[in-house]
C-alpha cells in the first residue's frame, strides 16, 4: 500500500513539474508578426480614418 502511495505522489510531482515548465515556456514565447508593406498600411490607415469619422 505504501509503495502505491509513493508511486502516485511521484507521478503527481512529475506532472506538476511538466505543467510548470510548459506554462513558463509559453509565457516566455515572443510572438512575431510580419511588417505591413506600404500599400497595405496606407489602405489600413484610410479605412481607420473612415471609421473614425462616423
Amino acid at each position: 500500500m505504501t509503495t502505491i502511495l509513493i508511486i502516485c505522489v511521484i507521478i503527481v510531482l512529475v506532472v506538476l513539474l511538466l505543467t510548470l515548465l510548459t506554462t513558463n515556456k509559453a509565457y516566455n514565447y515572443e510572438h512575431k508578426i510580419d511588417p505591413l508593406d506600404d500599400q497595405a498600411q496606407e489602405t489600413q490607415n484610410s479605412e481607420e480614418k473612415k471609421t473614425n469619422k462616423k
